[in-house]
């Protein structure tokens, strides 16, 4: 059995900010406000690769990008990259979405990183708490 020890790192930068929490081995959650346009380097991603480095059951991965004014093409690519070279780690990935823009950008992510079927993007607040509380209640 896995013990749960909740893990938080934050990344505050003059264009963005990350949120990044390990609520468990089994769950993951990525918070991003402002414009993504790579000022952190990969230092959020390789935080994230620890995490699922060190857990063995699949996890489920949530990014709230509610509060996302624009990413980078560089960025977005970044992230389908690390995504597709991941995604047999994680169980399901959801994803808010705050506007039409970020939304696109998000389908690409899914598209580019080969994650149909296991990458969930929402347009409703309500509907990603609930299934983000539902994790947590389980775990």
């Amino acid at each position: 059995m896995e013990l749960l020890e909740r893990r938080k790192i934050q990344y505050d930068g003059v264009h963005c900010r990350f949120d990044l929490e390990q609520l468990s081995p089994r769950a993951m959650v990525l918070k991003i406000s402002g414009t993504d346009v790579g000022e952190f380097g990969e230092a959020p991603i390789l935080t994230l690769g620890e995490w699922l480095a060190g857990t063995t059951a699949p996890v489920e991965f949530f990014i709230d990008a509610r509060d996302v004014r624009g990413a980078s093409i560089e960025v977005s690519g970044e992230w389908a990259r690390w995504l597709g070279n991941h995604k047999d780690r994680f169980r399901k990935v959801t994803m808010l979405t705050g506007s039409r823009f970020i939304h696109i950008t998000a389908e690409f992510v899914r598209r580019f990183a080969d994650l149909e079927g296991k990458m969930w993007i929402c347009t409703e607040p309500d509907v990603f708490d609930r299934a983000l509380g539902e994790v947590q209640e389980i775990q």
